[in-house]
């Protein structure tokens, strides 16, 4: 069973994040500029929130001032699940469903050191069973 810390020694441990004051255009730029679907909410030194790109399609759904010029932290989500490195890849994929989320960032003591996506935990899981699937083919045939 793979961890979180497996996996981001893979992926990599870029964390970005964004001022709750930016403008929704610029957040959403930023996420297009650094191909991710969700950027952390800081202000100052302490994390307030997390934003995705469906925290912005809702947003705009459901409240009708919701605009590219809207400021982030009047769509972020402010109740931001996270995972440590130690958590097994099933427990993420399990919180995720669980919650509906598809980002999680991933929080070694005080510090984010990493973001996992719902598409980095299937990927993890689809990997670990091709593995055990060649595994078990070769115990059988002896291999």
């Amino acid at each position: 069973m793979e961890t979180v810390k497996q996996l981001l020694d893979k992926k990599g441990r870029e964390v970005w994040s964004i001022l709750g004051d930016t403008l929704m255009y610029d957040a959403l730029k930023m996420m297009d500029d650094k191909n991710v679907g969700g950027l952390l909410v800081q202000e100052g030194d302490t994390y307030t929130g997390f934003l995705s790109e469906r925290d912005y399609a809702r947003g705009v759904v459901r409240e009708s001032d919701i605009t590219l010029n809207s400021q982030v932290k009047e769509v972020m989500t402010t109740r931001v699940l996270y995972v440590t490195p130690t958590h097994k890849i099933e427990e993420c994929m399990a919180l995720m469903i669980e919650k509906r989320v598809r980002h999680l960032p991933v929080k070694d003591g005080d510090i984010f050191v990493g973001v996992v996506s719902i598409g980095d935990v299937v990927k993890t899981v689809i990997s670990q069973q091709k593995f055990m699937i060649e595994q078990l083919e070769n115990y059988i045939t002896g291999s």
